[in-house]
């Protein structure tokens, strides 16, 4: 079987599982776990800030940043295709009270004027925006690798107005493999920035929460009330150490994207849009096809992919898969429709 439902289903290699098996470890609600406390120093280290909190899940390193910048009742200002819009259950509302404004930007990444039309100033009547909110890349729109001049366009207009920007960068590193820059001038003009170790990276589990050492003090009691206090975290903190050490691996998992969607483009019926990451959108409606149907053909032939829209179908690259595996899924993908 040959998975390209997304790099999640990564499993972690023997570096990882030896560093597991050997970490030191401690009490990490307390403090004193020093496996935990390397992977917090050296992901600060990687984003430029002054400090960083490891969390279990990406999706709870979003909801802890919106809970921090926040008061109950502020709008949150997002594109209306982001992560913490389409993925994450609603936590925005739920956790933190907020209301979500939803902006269709171009690319994913609100421009200067969505920004300064969009925030809300509180009065009498509104509660006031309390939170500017981007992605890099941006998963829904095709996995696109968003340029720093961006993001600190619509981050300098949020911040002129005085309200935070928290930047969802769950595949961060592979923006800034994609644009060659150091992945801290990609998070410098943001406010806080999360990133996952769990996809492209390859470590089985955990994200990063980064920001300044008031934010991330506020954000381990957050943490704690969010249930995601962890005690000796060691043995899931030393497979992420690990996974800092594959960034320079993600260009192959680009390089094999770019092959596929090569090759995908070439069937007849599929529509492919040019991958900027590790991440490969298919519209298939010119198939004829059910986009349920093309999903149980390439299972059939040992293929998995996922549904991202009625007509669309993603493929994820990642270090799981090698060049020859694309090759032969170009294969069986051809064969099966």
């Amino acid at each position: 079987m040959i998975d390209l439902r997304s790099d999640t289903v990564t499993k972690p290699d023997d570096r990882m599982r030896d560093a597991a098996y050997t970490a030191d470890v401690g009490d990490d609600v307390y403090g004193e776990d020093p496996t935990v406390n390397e992977l917090e120093r050296k992901a600060a280290d990687l984003v430029g800030t002054d400090a960083a909190l490891y969390v279990p899940t990406g999706t709870m390193g979003n909801q802890i940043a919106a809970r921090v910048h926040t008061e109950r009742g502020e709008e949150l200002l997002a594109d209306r295709k982001s992560h913490v819009v389409k993925y994450e259950l609603g936590g925005a509302a739920d956790h933190s009270g907020l209301q979500v404004r939803m902006v269709d930007a171009e690319r994913g990444v609100l421009s200067p004027d969505q920004v300064a039309h969009g925030i809300v100033e509180e009065d009498l009547h509104r509660p006031g925006t309390g939170l500017v909110w981007l992605e890099n890349t941006h998963n829904a729109r095709g996995g696109l690798a968003i340029a720093p001049e961006k993001i600190a366009g619509a981050a300098e207009a949020a911040h002129e107005r005085d309200v935070p920007v928290h930047l969802d960068g769950a595949r961060l590193c592979n923006a800034a493999t994609a644009l060659d820059v150091p992945v801290s001038e990609i998070t410098a003009p943001v406010d806080s920035v999360m990133f996952c170790l769990s996809k492209g990276l390859g470590a089985p589990i955990g994200s990063m929460l980064a920001g300044s050492e008031e934010f991330i003090e506020n954000a381990r009691r957050v943490r704690k009330l969010f249930g995601g206090g962890m005690r000796q975290a060691g043995i899931i903190a030393a497979p992420g150490l690990e996974a800092l050490e594959n960034v320079d691996d993600l260009e192959r998992d680009h390089e094999h994207a770019a092959l596929l969607a090569e090759g995908l483009d070439g069937i007849d019926g599929f529509d492919v849009q040019p991958p900027e990451t590790n991440i490969v959108l298919a519209d298939i409606s010119e198939t004829g096809l059910e986009t349920e149907t093309v999903l149980e053909r390439l299972a059939e032939a040992d293929v998995l992919a996922t549904q991202f829209g009625p007509t669309t179908v993603r493929f994820c690259t990642h270090r799981n898969v090698s060049h020859e595996e694309i090759e032969t899924a170009l294969e069986r993908i051809e064969a099966a429709i």
